[in-house]
């Protein structure tokens, strides 16, 4: 880290207190070191009003204002510290700096009013098309979407390295956002213009922007695209310097819909970090079965249809019927991870984002339209290709995927057999095509636009200049957790949290699961609070009979060493499920180390009379003999689990103590031997069970006999 990086962390620091006169004294050392005219003026402007206001306080002048103008001069400071850290990132990084400089050379004047007008003046462009003689229509539309796509692109770039914003231009462009005259997809591509902006660096007024946006905008893609990204942008170091970041959010939650919206983008965020482990399990798992099953085979010619073995059918009649069972088995196996959220194309569409298309930041979320210019020389060598056409309007990808597709179609179309090559020109082929209707609602909306983030911040080869907020690499969700942020305490969002505790708890997220129970209020400490908390006293207290927190306890006593406190717990559980094995297990394990081996074995016997296959039963039980001496019992049991397919490493071991306690030294060494491995002594996590052996009388001498005998 640079001194410029650190020397600006410290007026960081001092303005996340909401420190206003050491966070204007650290940044006057910065600007000591680092000298800059007009923000020296600036600040020497906000220095002298401090001391102005404070002089009054020292006077004890009792000013109604004071708090109000120390947020102001507060937020003042921030916003002169902001655009000299944006401009740092906008000098340290090429890419950045590249497209900083190169939108303000091409253009001067960047008027919000004169951008607006451009911006209608196209949809008006469109819509005189239809005017236009079909001979000279094409080629118009052409240089009328190229010029707008070059347009878009440059205020995109401009709004992404754009300063601080006021209040004013923040109005401006939120009317541009929601304006029903204005095309929707460049609305849209403005939106992440605005969020990578927000994300790189906390701007108030864009955050605002964003919020309005989401609460105002009729356009389904617009809304679900805003939320999106004022949600990633939540700073909870901000809460002192813009308290009316809360004050915004919390005025939307009084809305049902909202706090349903939230709940999916909390659950659909967690699915789309899934992504490269969803991609691993196709890959290692799915993809296999598929190309041994189906009737292709590739090469480096591309792809060819097998020829059928005319003995197959003679021989193996079922063969062909079985391998299309297990084909469709496999293809709904991936199909099912899609209906639960998983992003199943990030592994096949990530390939190809090395397409000169995905040079241009936009061009990584610009909505699909056929007519975009840099992709419009594809669509004309396949045209009237029903299956694209339909991949186009109905298939379940993301934008960039769309891009993707329809640039690799054309490397691919000509290396395929021509029987398939002529079912897509028909359409006949399907790729998990959605219903219209589908692709339109807001989950389908936000989780496709999710995944356009994800692969920029992913695949990008410029991303290290951007903040992630997929970043994983100091919590296994990165920025992507929000529902824990400080705002949602006690808020009309708390009873949703339930549901996303249990999804955290099923991906197996446990620190995330659990900070986010830390989040609670007192309020929403219900019984399944305690119980996910592994507070079961407490759930057992407002509820007695629970079983969860039954179980629970019952465990807890147990790995405590409190086996009578355990076994209690076990027969309650059995009150309610008498005939449940695993509690009568659990009962019979707790007898036996409480060294109630007549109470224990009787269970244990009903069981294996009911269960005779069972090795849990089994094991138990032969595990109760060895303590309670009955050897020779013990043996014909650890005979058979040792003979068995799944054999544990417990199971080697205490059948050594079996041998071992019965003289058959050797049987023993043996069975120590298959229980520790191939491992050195010092890297064993092997120890002999000294309270087992004492109860044998067992000397030291002949420990370390045994010892040597099973490491040597």
């Amino acid at each position: 880290m640079t001194g410029t990086e650190l020397q600006l962390q410290r007026v960081a620091a001092e303005l996340h207190q909401g420190n206003v006169g050491l966070a204007i004294a650290e940044m006057e050392t910065y600007l000591a070191a680092y000298p800059q005219q007009q923000t020296q003026e600036r600040l020497s402007g906000i220095k002298t009003e401090y001391e102005l206001m404070s002089d009054y306080w020292r006077r004890g002048v009792n000013d109604p204002q004071l708090e109000q103008l120390y947020q102001y001069l507060l937020q003042r400071v921030y916003v002169l510290y902001a655009n000299i850290a944006s401009y740092h990132r906008m000098r340290s990084y090429p890419i950045l700096a590249g497209v900083y400089n190169r939108v303000r050379l091409e253009r001067q004047d960047w008027s919000l009013s004169e951008i607006r007008q451009e911006m209608e003046a196209f949809v008006s462009d469109v819509a005189m098309l239809e005017l236009e003689p079909e001979h000279t229509r094409q080629e118009k539309a052409e240089g009328l979407y190229k010029a707008h796509q070059s347009q878009m692109n440059n205020l995109f770039s401009y709004v992404l390295t754009s300063r601080m914003w006021t209040e004013g231009v923040g109005h401006d462009f939120e009317e541009i956002l929601i304006s029903p005259t204005i095309d929707n997809n460049d609305q849209q591509l403005l939106v992440s213009s605005v969020t990578l902006s927000l994300l790189n660096q906390f701007d108030m007024a864009k955050f605002r922007t964003l919020v309005n946006v989401y609460r105002r905008s009729q356009d389904e893609p617009v809304r679900q695209r805003a939320l999106v990204g004022w949600v990633l942008s939540l700073k909870e170091e901000m809460r002192k310097i813009y308290p009316e970041q809360e004050e915004l959010v919390l005025s939307l939650l009084s809305s049902e819909k909202v706090r349903e919206e939230l709940t999916e983008l909390q659950m659909q965020l967690v699915y789309c970090l899934n992504a490269e482990k969803d991609t691993h399990t196709i890959q290692q798992e799915i993809m296999p079965d598929i190309l041994k099953n189906n009737n292709l085979q590739f090469n480096r010619f591309g792809i060819e249809e097998r020829e059928d073995d005319p003995m197959e059918d003679i021989l193996h009649p079922e063969a062909s019927e079985q391998r299309m069972e297990k084909l469709e088995e496999t293809f709904g196996r991936m199909m099912n991870m899609q209906k639960q959220g998983s992003d199943i194309y990030f592994g096949g569409f990530s390939q190809m984002k090395r397409f000169p298309f995905f040079y241009d930041i936009p061009n990584w979320f610009v909505p699909f339209y056929m007519q975009h210019p840099d992709i419009i020389h594809f669509v004309r060598r396949a045209e009237g290709n029903k299956f694209l056409e339909k991949m186009m309007r109905q298939g379940p990808f993301c934008n960039s995927d769309k891009y993707s597709f329809i640039i690799a179609f054309q490397q691919v179309i000509e290396r395929i057999p021509d029987g398939m090559r002529k079912m897509l020109e028909r359409g006949e082929a399907t790729m998990g095509d959605l219903p219209e209707e589908e692709l339109q609602t807001p989950a389908f909306i936000r989780r496709a636009y999710l995944m356009d983030l994800y692969r920029f911040y992913r695949l990008y080869s410029g991303r290290n200049e951007f903040q992630n907020p997929f970043d994983t690499g100091h919590d296994e969700l990165g920025s992507c957790e929000f529902f824990s942020l400080w705002l949602f305490k006690g808020s009309p969002l708390e009873p949703y949290k339930d549901e996303i505790v249990r999804l955290l708890k099923r991906q197996k997220l446990e620190k995330n699961a659990k900070r986010l129970l830390d989040s609670y209020s007192d309020d929403h400490h219900s019984i399944q609070y305690y119980i996910w908390s592994g507070m079961f006293a407490k759930a057992l207290e407002l509820e007695p009979g629970n079983q969860k927190a039954l179980q629970g306890y019952a465990r807890e006593m147990f790995n405590a060493g409190l086996y009578e406190e355990s076994a209690e717990a076990y027969d309650e559980l059995l009150m309610l499920n008498p005939d449940k094995t695993s509690y009568l297990l659990n009962k019979s394990i707790c007898l036996v180390n409480l060294k109630d081996y007549e109470e224990a074995l009787k269970i244990l016997y009903r069981l294996n009379y009911n269960h005779p296959e069972d090795n849990h039963v089994n094991r138990v039980l032969a595990w109760t003999h060895l303590c309670s001496h009955q050897l020779e019992q013990a043996d014909k049991l650890y005979k058979q689990l040792t003979a068995g397919d799944q054999v544990l490493r417990e199971d080697w071991e205490n059948y050594g103590y079996c041998c071992w306690f019965s003289g058959r030294i050797d049987e023993a060494v043996h069975c120590f031997k298959k229980a520790v491995g191939n491992v050195r002594p010092e890297e064993a996590f092997f120890s002999f069970d000294s309270q087992l052996i004492a109860e044998y009388a067992v000397s030291e001498i002949q420990v370390r006999l045994m010892q040597a005998a099973v490491f040597s």
